[in-house]
């Protein structure tokens, strides 16, 4: 099967080249920066330009993992541009090249603040112009399969906050303050986050690729969910051989510390590592469920597995000369 990985320089994309190379699959990797660990797979090019997106060549399957993802991008238009015009061109390259499998990684947050165990027929709700360029992305692909349900497949899976070695998103940065020991407990810490490992993610995907003609669409979670108060226990446990979550404080301080640093990042014009965005991601239940298990799919780690060896491996390990990915 040859295989097009767009976007596939970054964290997810690097980890599914890796599982694809060691499954000797024949791909290659589109993206606007040169792949760091398949060089000499890797096309530089920009979904938003439909002449880029021509030098994919002799492939039977689109994989899309590119996006604009941050909750600080600007201008906001980059999220119409990349998310959903990059989508109109991905499907009007398919269409113009024959190609009849798309895989594209959407994403939990199209359900915004969504209630618990929310599944693949949740209320579409989302709450900033990531979920909703999602959704509108997700709408591109399923015009183009409708053009021809018998011969397509069109595969959509929706993550949720995605984890695992090298990766400098949220879970890591809350890692990392634990490690740090400068973090504190806001809340009861009985709030659960649903989670998935990216080995695990990439698998499934891998898994995906072979699925029959049809319309296939998966929230990806990795279960049993986890809440605050263990995963803190559980860091702090393999970090430093302690129990509990140490420190905590109302959620009400949380939020009001939130906002203050708010005020303060538009008087400095400057990110502050913390926003009242952020405190509220961190004190809300983000917990889904999915229908993946209905495809005979299972997973390579646990949850826990997957965070022991990101914990390992960022912190206990000597790991600094190798690639890290700047990501939310």
């Amino acid at each position: 099967m040859k295989v097009a990985i767009i976007g596939g320089a970054g964290f997810v994309g690097t980890n599914l080249a890796n599982l694809l190379k060691k499954k000797k699959y024949d791909f290659n990797i589109f993206d606007i920066k040169k792949s760091f660990a398949h060089n000499k797979n890797s096309c530089i090019g920009n979904i938003c330009s439909i002449g880029d997106l021509n030098s994919i060549t002799d492939c039977e399957t689109l994989i899309n993992l590119a996006a604009v993802h941050r909750d600080d991008i600007e201008p906001k238009s980059l999220y119409d541009l990349v998310n959903v015009k990059g989508s109109k061109n991905i499907c009007n390259i398919a269409r113009k090249k024959g190609i009849n499998k798309i895989i594209f990684t959407s994403s939990v947050a199209i359900y915004g603040f969504a209630e618990p165990n929310t599944d693949e027929e949740g209320e579409i709700n989302y709450f900033n112009d990531y979920g909703r360029t999602k959704f509108l992305a997700e709408k591109e692909y399923l015009d183009w399969y409708n053009e021809d349900t018998v011969n397509r497949t069109l595969i959509i899976v929706r993550p949720t906050v995605i984890f695992g070695e090298g990766n400098r998103g949220n879970v890591f940065n809350l890692l990392n303050q634990i490690k740090s020991r400068r973090f504190v407990m806001f809340g009861n810490g009985k709030n659960i986050k649903s989670m998935a490992y990216v080995q695990n993610v990439v698998a499934f995907l891998e898994h995906s690729m072979h699925f029959k003609p049809g319309l296939h669409i998966y929230n990806y979670i990795d279960k049993p969910d986890i809440n605050m108060n263990k995963l803190v226990s559980i860091t702090r446990n393999i970090l430093f051989k302690k129990g509990g979550v140490g420190l905590r404080f109302p959620a009400s301080l949380g939020i009001t510390i939130g906002y203050l640093a708010d005020l303060l990042s538009r008087i400095l014009s400057t990110n502050l590592p913390i926003s009242s965005i952020r405190v509220k991601k961190f004190l809300s239940t983000t917990q889904f469920s999915s229908a993946v298990k209905n495809t005979n799919f299972n997973a390579p780690y646990t949850l826990e597995e997957g965070l022991k060896r990101t914990l390992k491996y960022e912190f206990l390990e000597k790991n600094d000369n190798n690639q890290v990915f700047e990501t939310e």
